[in-house]
């Protein structure tokens, strides 16, 4: 059987990279302007991270996160639920063939931020990291 580049250990592709970025900022451009009616959406500012296509481009994975990460679930439901019209909005702004189909996840990228904050402003942490090599150098 064989197995896809990203199973290989191996990062995306220059293509699934552009294209992964063209979706993202469609996204949120569409978001943005309010394209999408509804009213739980247009309600809501969400800011999408990054998008990850399948080396296929068939499955567009959007990380995003509603201003001030509240209401997460919410956020989620209220895309999955305009998903078709999300895919029609990303058809209509980009030149592939098909529209890939959209999956949505929330970004956990600034939560891992704080949890290094928090870890390296521990003070057994901080310790550790200011001594000196056991070399003697510094």
């Amino acid at each position: 059987m064989a197995r896809s580049r990203h199973e290989e250990g191996r990062g995306p592709s220059q293509r699934q990279l552009r294209v992964g970025e063209l979706i993202r900022r469609t996204l949120s451009d569409v978001l943005m302007r309010g394209d999408i009616h509804d009213p739980e959406l247009e309600g809501m500012s969400i800011t999408v991270g990054e998008v990850q296509v399948t080396p296929d481009l068939k499955i567009a994975t959007a990380f995003v996160l509603p201003l001030g990460g509240r209401d997460r679930e919410k956020a989620i439901a209220a895309l999955k639920r305009n998903k078709g019209e999300l895919r029609r909005a990303i058809s209509k702004d980009m030149t592939l063939k098909f529209a890939p189909d959209l999956r949505f996840r929330i970004d956990e990228t600034f939560d891992r931020m704080d949890a290094t904050r928090a870890m390296f402003a521990d003070e057994t942490v901080r310790r550790d990291i200011e001594a000196p090599d056991e070399d003697g150098d510094e």
